[in-house]
């Protein structure tokens, strides 16, 4: 993969059909605008140092180690050294342990997605893996040491290649029971029902991520401008917070009702104010013509 610098570097292993590959940055916060802590006074760039929580002293280097914090308080020190020797011992394989179909894993546990990008000029086994996945709908779950833990992986094609997307952990996923204790069960009307889906085919449309503009690196990019060309700063736009309102006035409004109701409502109005035409026994007999 020209031009980009792998994260990792072993080998896949799916059967005895083993490849070397690589791993790429898929999606990075790099290119945000980041900022440095600087004294005031002097415009100087400060830098981080320790101290003693209790006596205020700076503490070396040489003096800093880990700690695990107990329910009374103290700390159980531990050294670096105790720490290297729990990470798992790493064979640089990321070895395929079973397929399962595209959708049979929630979302949720997915964590980062990196690239996995052939290493050698073995296009030919690489290209067999892609493909297979492609045609048969179905993802490789895969287990390695990445980043001193033991991973679980994601493996699915991507237009020519494959991504590689690490699994959050069973502990790390919060229930959703604890989320959504609170929502009452409910049968929604058919009304609401039609209404929200007409909503939906009108905006039916394609995901495109450069549609979508990151309002807060925008606002900070063009501050800093405005701060380097001594410009004053941009005035921010009042936003009007949206209220809570009656759902189905509100789903008929969006889907365009609003307008034919609100003609409906004009033309009552206007029949109201009409007089009422008399009884025809005391209307005035027309006269024939010819």
């Amino acid at each position: 993969m020209p031009g980009a610098r792998a994260l990792w570097k072993g080998t896949l292993s799916i059967g005895k059909v083993e490849l070397a590959v690589g791993l790429y940055t898929a999606a990075s916060t790099s290119e945000r605008i980041s900022f440095n802590i600087v004294n005031t006074s002097t415009g100087n760039k400060v830098k981080r140092i320790y101290v003693d929580e209790d006596t205020g002293r700076e503490v070396s280097k040489d003096e800093q180690t880990k700690g695990f914090e107990t329910t009374s308080g103290d700390y159980i020190l531990i050294d670096p050294e105790e720490v290297a020797a729990a990470i798992p011992d790493s064979d640089k394989t990321l070895r395929v342990q079973s397929f399962v179909e595209c959708d049979a894993i929630d979302k949720i546990y997915f964590d980062k997605p990196y690239y996995l990008a052939p290493e050698t000029g073995d296009a030919q086994a690489y290209a067999a893996v892609r493909d297979t996945l492609e045609k048969s709908g179905t993802v490789a779950i895969a287990r390695a040491v990445l980043f001193r833990r033991m991973r679980s992986v994601l493996i699915r094609p991507h237009g020519r290649g494959l991504i590689a997307t690490t699994l959050n952990f069973d502990y790390e996923v919060r229930p959703a029971a604890s989320a959504f204790k609170r929502i009452k069960s409910i049968t929604v009307e058919d009304e609401m029902l039609d209404l929200a889906k007409h909503i939906i085919s009108k905006k039916m449309g394609d995901f495109d991520p450069a549609s979508f503009e990151d309002r807060y690196e925008a606002a900070l990019a063009l501050m800093v401008k405005s701060k380097i060309d001594g410009k004053p700063l941009p005035k921010r736009k009042k936003v009007q917070i949206s209220k809570p309102n009656d759902l189905l006035a509100a789903l008929r409004e969006s889907a365009g009702e609003k307008s034919a109701s609100g003609k409906a409502g004009k033309k009552k109005a206007a029949n109201t104010n009409r007089k009422k035409a008399p009884p025809a026994s005391k209307r005035s007999p027309q006269r024939k013509t010819g």
